[in-house]
Order: C-alpha cells, then structure tokens, then sequence
C-alpha cells in the first residue's frame, strides 16, 4: 500500500473519530505534568537520513517502548546519471525510554538497531546493525500555574557506537551508516500549550557533529516542529488524539581534513499527520510524513516519504 493510501485511509478514521461523543474529560491524565518526550536522531549523518521522528509524545511521562522509523529517498546513482533512479530505504528500531529524577528533571535515552537498503543498478545494498546511543537530560524551565504553558529544555550527547564506513561516506549519500563515528551534542527547546482537549507543541534543536576518527566531520543540523493535537475520545481509562502538523530539517555541509565537501547541505519540511492512544498503561502512536520541500545535496537526493510507530508500558 503506497503512503498516499495510508494517509487517506488515516485521514478518514480521524474524520469519523470526529464524530464520537463529546467527554468532559481533559486531553491529558491530569495527575501528570511532564508530558513531553524529546527524541533524537533515527539514522545518522548529514541531509538524506538524519531525519528526525519527532520530539513528543503525550500520553506518558515516564515510560520503556519500542519504536519504528522508516524513511524514503531517491538519489542519483552517480555523477554520470541525470536522473534520481536510485531507491534509499532508512529503517530504525529502537529502545527508548524516559525516567525522571525530580519533579523537574528527567533522563531520556534511546538504543537504535538500523537496517538501511539502497538499490542500484548493480545490484542491492544493505547494512545493519546497532547505531549510536542517545542520551539527553530534560529539565522543566517553567510551568504556569494553570498548567496551560510549559517550556522544557534539554542537553545531550550521542555515543559512537555504530560503525561508520569511510568508503561509504565517498557515495552520493554520506549518511548511507550506522553511526557517525563521533561524538555529538544536541541543545533542543520544547514549548507546549495545553488546554481541554487542545495541544500545540513547538520544538526545535541543535545538534553539534565533531569529527571522527577518520577526519570525517557530518554537518550541524537543526530541526524544529509545530505540531496540534486533538482529542477524539477519552474516558478513565482510554484516550486516543489525533495530531497534524509540520517539521522541517537544515543541513550544514560535511567537512573531511577539514575541507568542505561539496553536495552535503541542504533543507527538508515535511507536513505530517498521525495519531496517539492510550489504554491504562500502554500508549500507542504513529504518523506518515510528506515533503513539502526538498533541497538535499543540491538536489541530487530528494525526500519522499516517513512513516513511524511506537509502543510504550508506562513506569
């Protein structure tokens, strides 16, 4: 089923969603404040790969799960083909989890497994295998009295412990690894307003890329996101919201003996539309992005589609 399928058919179970009785109920378990997730990179490296799934999720405020990240690319085969015929898939499962120590303060932290294919016309490529650890403190700026605004902030370090491969850093996609091979840190500013059965959540974040032990540097990236949610039904024990918004990326270029490489940069928003549901402790959720724009290594690599799932136990 191609991703425009999915869309629709998510498109029409929000819209019937819609029409279920109206609750009484708040968006959100009202015991809870902290209710924000920041979350990392899935794959790694510069433009095609480094794409972000996201930076919250409501239902949970200290949990373990498991999630899926898929993403698309066409790119071109090499300098000698005009046309982008080569297929890129970047697949991610990862642990995850978030834990908190004080009322304000809570550790995140994320283990992917990626398994990543490209197709070209000699022949399929795959690898797979773990990538770098996350880790990411997240501290609770301020909360309004009413609970209607909060701003949480947050610092973190990726771990290299993914392998990165220098012969595929020279092809028309560096990001085409498992890891970056160094050591990265990400500053990332999360602001949400919450009142009834409406959320907005607005991210951004920086992460800074060092060099690796083969003198490759991937470039600095910045994301940020704005995304609505809404509360279709809810009781005590049940609540499932819709959410919809859009998240764009910026690539600075890569540097190797710190020379700048030519084709690393580039930008990419994507509009996304998914969903999130909880029953007592177990929260589920999910969404499928498409580019809005894509300007990838001078548009030799272009964005076409994301989708990701998650499953969280609560702790």
């Amino acid at each position: 089923m191609n991703i425009k399928k999915i869309i629709f058919i998510l498109g029409l179970t929000l819209s019937w969603g819609c029409q279920a009785k109206t609750i009484n109920d708040s968006l959100f378990i009202t015991d809870h404040i902290d209710k924000l997730v920041f979350d990392d990179c899935d794959a790694c490296g510069c433009a095609a790969g480094n794409g972000s799934s996201g930076f919250e999720s409501l239902l949970n405020p200290q949990f373990i799960g498991i999630k899926y990240f898929a993403q698309h690319y066409k790119a071109k085969e090499n300098l000698f083909v005009k046309d982008l015929t080569q297929d890129q898939y970047f697949n991610t499962l990862q642990v995850w989890g978030k834990i908190p120590l004080t009322e304000k303060l809570s550790v995140y932290a994320s283990l992917p497994f990626h398994f990543h294919e490209k197709r070209t016309m000699q022949g399929d490529i795959n690898i797979n295998g773990i990538g770098d650890l996350n880790l990411m403190g997240i501290y609770r700026i301020l909360s309004s009295k009413d609970n209607f605004h909060q701003l949480n902030g947050g610092l973190g370090v990726k771990i290299p412990l993914g392998k990165f491969d220098e012969k595929g850093a020279s092809g028309v996609n560096p990001s085409f690894q498992l890891g970056t091979g160094s050591w990265d840190y990400q500053a990332a500013l999360n602001y949400k307003f919450q009142k009834n059965k409406l959320a907005v959540l607005v991210n951004t974040d920086y992460t800074v890329k060092t060099e690796n032990k083969k003198n490759y540097r991937f470039g600095n990236q910045w994301n940020y996101a704005a995304t609505g949610f809404y509360q279709l039904a809810g009781n005590e024990k049940t609540i499932f919201s819709a959410k919809a918004g859009l998240q764009g990326e910026v690539y600075d270029k890569n540097k190797q003996f710190d020379e700048v490489l030519p084709k690393t940069a580039g930008s990419a928003l994507y509009g996304k539309l998914g969903f999130e549901a909880s029953y007592k402790k177990f929260s589920l959720g999910g969404e499928v992005m498409l580019p809005v724009y894509s300007n990838l290594a001078s548009r030799d690599i272009e964005a076409k589609s994301r989708f990701s799932v998650f499953i969280n136990f609560g702790i």
